[in-house]
């Protein structure tokens, strides 16, 4: 948890003021997580910390989801630390192309993790995990960088889903510089 903490104060992802967030909540601190994963070493961190801690909790899924667009460096990453195929999922279809949902091979059954950025409210997780589970997919966990403690925890849990974090938003704001 220190590295991250770390890492993420280090690249400025964190950040003090007035700010609205995609739950529409207000907040006196916001996570730019795309300053983290804008930057290789940084990226890095996150994924090797999150293989570590999937392989400590005994997780071994078939493919691993990011959400378009916070979430897909971080799941790119995973992917390429772990060698486990990656999936992504849009937030809405397109009306070009092929028009899916999740781009990438999957199989029905798979056991598919979904990797989140920042998580609040959880309601982009669920919608990507309704749009994995149309699929004929397995999705029981979503794996964060930050769990904002917003009730994103508690939301997943009522569609049978477990959240992982890496860091919580009371730890990430423990002795950080406002």
């Amino acid at each position: 948890m220190e590295d991250i903490k770390k890492a993420l104060e280090g690249c400025g992802a964190l950040q003090f003021g007035d700010f609205t967030l995609a739950s529409g909540a207000k907040s006196s601190y916001y996570i730019d997580i795309k300053k983290a994963s804008t930057k290789p070493a940084v990226l890095s961190v996150i994924a090797k910390t999150m293989a570590k801690r999937m392989e400590e909790m005994g997780i071994h899924p078939d493919r691993v989801a990011g959400v378009v667009l916070g979430s897909i460096p971080l799941a790119t990453a995973l992917s390429l630390e772990t060698g486990i195929p990656l999936l992504m999922v849009r937030k809405e279809r397109k009306d070009h192309g092929t028009g899916k949902l999740v781009e990438g091979d999957l199989s029905p059954g798979d056991d598919v993790l979904v990797i989140e950025d920042v998580i609040t409210t959880a309601g982009s997780s669920m919608k990507a995990i309704a749009a994995l589970r149309a699929e004929g997919v397995k999705v029981e966990k979503v794996f964060s960088v930050i769990d904002r403690e917003g009730g994103g925890r508690e939301n997943l849990e009522s569609i049978g889903v477990q959240l992982n974090s890496l860091v919580k938003g009371s730890d990430l704001l423990k002795g950080a510089k406002q």
